[in-house]
């Protein structure tokens, strides 16, 4: 199959579309419509739409309404998912209208954001959904003129008969109700795409822009409270007592409660969510009129705490972690042939760490959710990246059927991970479930810095053989807190490339919550293993980019079935990024770092172009070349790149954060270093072209960055760095223009 490239650059899209109101509707299920055990209502009337959020709804005038089944948080499926069902559909896209679908186990599945996998898992059903529809409206047609569907043609949901008579979607909606779900129906052809592999602009752009409603933070009912929960100040602490007079006493603070023994019980339990991450700690929660009146409260609470476990601190961690390193302790996660025997045979032996610390998600949005418990029901409302898991949780933590619970889900002012953790839902729960009335638990910046799940410390020590000019061993030992890589990442390249490889792992348990953070694991592990193939050319004197094109050569025709990548698809995105970069032919004084990486299921190569300006190293430039099959929204795709990207340089370049006495370092952007809009490089893109399955994109491209950013640094300065977050290298910046210029 031939492949090609197309280059995105940034457009901005105004225009507007609107729906049109009425008519009749008719229902198709988005994941089991194609099941013949699912029925289509028979009697329309008696449906509350308001309900129903597994289906495609037709209006008599034509007018479609698809409903997104997964969670939003910029990843752009609210958009995407709908484009793929419109598709098959054969709908004009100016008449779609697009709904966040709420939790609903029966039709949906994997209702979740999370691992960049939305799109890969959700491919195939939601063309058999938009197609299953277009079929049942197609026979709809062929009973009315009398003719076999076959005969018949569709476009933009308008069916046309051999004769050149027409009716549209809406004329049918009525007949095709009553029908049979088809179990056979056929899918487009990608040359035949109308709406997949066009620009569309993100479905709720006009009212985030406007500052509509949408967000978490926005949702509001009749009556209802707004909760602030002081939790303990350092990891490590519980509530022993606490005095709320004086918080009592101000404007607009109507009670104050404690909560935490319904979560001690959840986490004593056996049933207890890897999502729930809950500090078994007593907590103190203010509940007022508005969320500043209940900020004011929180802080009037003179509250006494204890010591329960030890307090950590980045110099404990520090040596913790070094420790694991140097010991013998480790669960061997991959093993290829011998790396003792390799390292005891060769002529040369390359070993380097690599360090990060902890990391806060610093969404936009701080964590907030709405809660209403009843003995009817439980209402949540709120942004929430794994909302199945979320309700059962609740359901535990409350005693309750998880049939009592309804949950719907708002777009999230960023997610990265943070919001996979469900400890804010479970809190507004027990406190909604406390005082039996409808709240709002709202976390302010401080709360979410200093009291959230942090992307876990970790080093990695990388080991490298040489014999005779060749790479013959290869070891990669992890040291993490809390928990170690998941088990695919140690087939990622450069596995099956090298013939003794291993993967240890190994982690100390901290008190510390640690969770996944955008792309865990491989956000650092990338930056790690791709400097240390540079450096690792350097020692064996060979070219960077022929290292990596001759170790996947051996990949080639591997009937290793553990071996995630595509060694193909790796050599061509490593050809591309040399290609558009114009790697090796940059001008004075522009210097350039390399990588290429697998993860997520999506290939990707980027190039850094970094100068010197005033004495200091800038990353100027990043050319990225992305092969992640099927694009659906071009748009959507660039924004994703673009941002992975932005967001990896941000944080390798400053990221900094840790623990002292078990309290965190900084609780807001004063002593939080992001990178900031004027530090933001210029980033081009290069989609590959090809028919194959969509994967992921909101990950992909961040853990690249820092990799190729360390290497370009080392080209610009001739220093390599060896710790996140780079600007901490005091060496490196002191670095002067007319030392690297002459």
């Amino acid at each position: 199959m031939s492949q090609s490239s197309i280059q995105f650059s940034r457009r901005n899209f105004l225009r507007t579309s609107s729906l049109a109101s009425g008519g009749l509707l008719i229902g198709f299920n988005l994941f089991t419509a194609c099941k013949s055990d699912v029925k289509p209502p028979v009697d329309l009337a008696d449906l509350n739409y308001n309900d129903f959020n597994a289906f495609i709804k037709i209006a008599k005038n034509g007018a479609v309404t698809i409903f997104s089944p997964n969670p939003e948080i910029g990843q752009g499926v609210k958009t995407s998912m709908p484009m793929i069902i419109a598709e098959e559909l054969d709908v004009s896209w100016d008449k779609v209208y697009v709904q966040q679908g709420a939790l609903d186990t029966k039709n949906y599945t994997r209702q979740i954001a999370g691992g960049s996998q939305s799109i890969r898992f959700g491919w195939d059903a939601l063309r058999q959904t938009g197609a299953t529809a277009k079929q049942m409206l197609v026979n709809a047609a062929a009973a009315r003129w009398n003719v076999d569907a076959s005969e018949l043609s569709v476009s933009e949901g308008i069916i046309t008969n051999k004769a050149g008579e027409t009716l549209s979607y809406g004329d049918v909606v009525d007949e095709a109700a009553v029908l049979e779900v088809p179990e056979n129906v056929t899918l487009k052809e990608p040359k035949d795409y109308k709406i997949i592999g066009t620009d569309r602009r993100n479905v709720d752009i006009d009212k985030i822009v406007t500052g509509q409603p949408l967000f978490g933070i926005d949702y509001k009912e009749e009556g209802m409270l707004y909760a602030s929960v002081l939790r303990p100040p350092a990891f490590g602490q519980e509530l022993v007592s606490f005095d709320a007079t004086e918080a009592k006493a101000l404007p607009g603070v109507i009670d104050v409660i404690q909560i935490g023994d319904k979560a001690k019980a959840l986490l004593g339990g056996e049933k207890v969510n890897w999502t729930a991450q809950l500090s078994g700690s007593g907590k103190v929660v203010v509940l007022a009129k508005t969320t500043w009146d209940a900020f004011k409260g929180k802080k009037a609470i003179k509250a006494t705490w204890k010591e329960a476990t030890p307090l950590e601190s980045n110099e404990f961690h520090d040596e913790k972690l070094n420790a694991l390193l140097d010991g013998k302790e480790f669960v061997t996660m991959r093993k290829d042939g011998d790396v003792d025997k390799a390292f005891a045979q060769a002529d040369k032996v390359l070993e380097r760490t690599y360090e990060s610390p902890f990391l806060p998600h610093n969404c936009m949005e701080p964590m907030n959710f709405f809660a209403n418990v009843t003995d009817e029901k439980i209402h949540l409302v709120g942004p929430v990246q794994t909302p199945e898991d979320a309700a059962n949780t609740v359901a535990e933590l409350l005693g309750r059927d998880v049939e009592d619970i309804h949950l719907e889900m708002t777009r999230m002012g960023g997610g990265f991970g943070r919001r996979l953790y469900g400890d804010f839902v479970y809190e507004a729960a027990e406190i909604s479930n406390a005082v039996r009335k409808p709240i709002k638990m709202v976390s302010s910046r401080e709360d979410d810095m200093s009291t959230g799940v942090y992307r876990p410390a970790i080093k990695y020590r990388i080991k490298a053989a040489i014999k005779d000019g060749q790479l013959t061993g290869y070891q990669l030992k992890e040291a993490a807190i809390n928990v170690n890589m998941y088990g695919l990442i140690p087939n990622f390249f450069p596995a099956g490339a090298v013939e003794n490889y291993q993967v240890d792992v190994a982690n100390y348990k901290s008190n510390i919550t640690t969770g996944a953070w955008r792309a865990p694991y491989t956000n650092f592990l990338a930056y790690a293993e791709q400097s240390f193939f540079d450096e690792l050319a350097e020692e064996m004197e060979v070219d960077k980019i022929k290292m990596r094109l001759d170790l996947l050569e051996k990949v080639k025709g591997t009937e290793d079935e553990r071996i995630q990548y595509s060694p193909e698809r790796m050599q061509n995105i490593i050809k591309m990024a040399v290609d558009k970069s114009g790697w090796g032919k940059q001008p004075k004084g522009t210097y350039q770092g390399f990588v290429a990486y697998y993860c997520h299921n999506t290939h990707v190569a980027e190039v850094a172009d970094v100068q010197i300006e005033n004495g200091l190293p800038v990353v100027k430039k990043v050319t990225c070349v992305v092969d992640c099959g099927i694009v659906i929204n071009p748009m959507g795709a660039l924004n994703q790149i673009e941002g992975g990207i932005v967001d990896g340089i941000g944080h390798s370049m400053y990221g900094s954060f840790g623990f002292e006495n078990g309290q965190p370092t900084a609780n807001n952007y004063d002593k939080y270093r992001l990178g900031r809009m004027k530090e933001a490089a210029v980033v081009e893109t290069h989609l590959v072209q090809n028919e194959l399955s969509p994967t992921g994109l909101g990950e992909p491209t961040l853990p690249p960055a820092g990799g190729a950013v360390a290497n370009a640094l080392k080209a610009a300065t001739g220093k390599r760095v060896y710790k996140q977050p780079f600007i901490q290298d005091a060496e490196l910046w002191k670095v002067k223009e007319e030392e690297i210029l002459g």
